[in-house]
């Protein structure tokens, strides 16, 4: 999010590979509050996180390499469908991104340089384990509300953001890929009955399951 830091990065990578290829936005994060009690300070550094720092990185990568190489960038947002109660600042910042990936996916198609994002819904992950109890309690429960009644996992994710970034997606630009086993397609008036036959992919050697699933089938 520091623009200066951001460019001697980039700079860094020209020098030390001559090249970028490809750029997945990731960084980011938030914090729970109700909106009333998020303060300017507090919204503006999250936007600044998952927002700005995000438009620095793609403008900075496509000035220094893309614009004349061409190239694919994968934005990661969120499950923002619907809002995001409890996290105002992050779902505007995500909702941003959004909008940010599709003009960029015009702006710079001429380039052959392909945008698109991707937004998670609830995934496995150490993340869990930071929460304090009574937010790990809502977590536990939150299966019961996605059509495929379980959690993602992170190599669902890196298999997405593969896709995207490699040639078999040449023709993909300015979407957003959800993985989200289906959360936003829920309704209150349809009942979720047991998943059956979903099986989840787990292919990413980093991958370690959060103390707060550890047991748990």
């Amino acid at each position: 999010r520091e623009e200066a830091q951001v460019t001697a990065v980039v700079d860094g990578v020209l020098a030390q590979f001559g090249r970028i290829d490809a750029l997945v936005n990731n960084a980011g994060g938030q914090y729970r509050a109700a909106m009333q009690t998020i303060s300017t300070k507090g919204f503006e550094a999250v936007v600044r996180n998952n927002l700005t720092g995000g438009f620095i990185f793609m403008r900075e990568v496509y000035k220094r390499w893309m614009s004349e190489h061409g190239g694919a960038i994968v934005n990661i947002i969120a499950d923002i469908w619907n809002g995001w109660p409890e996290f105002a600042h992050s779902g505007a910042a995500r909702g941003g991104m959004l909008t940010l990936t599709e003009t960029a996916a015009c702006e710079w198609a001429a380039a052959g340089v392909r945008v698109n994002s991707l937004a998670p819904g609830a995934i496995a992950s150490s993340g869990f384990d930071t929460y304090p109890p009574e937010a790990r309690a809502k977590i536990l429960e939150f299966p019961a509300s996605v059509p495929l009644q379980r959690f993602g996992t992170e190599s669902e994710i890196a298999a997405g953001i593969v896709f995207l970034l490699s040639p078999a997606a040449a023709y993909i630009t300015g979407i957003c890929l959800r993985i989200d086993g289906g959360t936003p397609n829920a309704r209150s008036f349809w009942k979720l009955e047991p998943s059956r036959n979903n099986v989840a992919f787990n292919g990413f050697h980093r991958s370690v399951t959060p103390q707060l699933l550890a047991g748990r089938s």
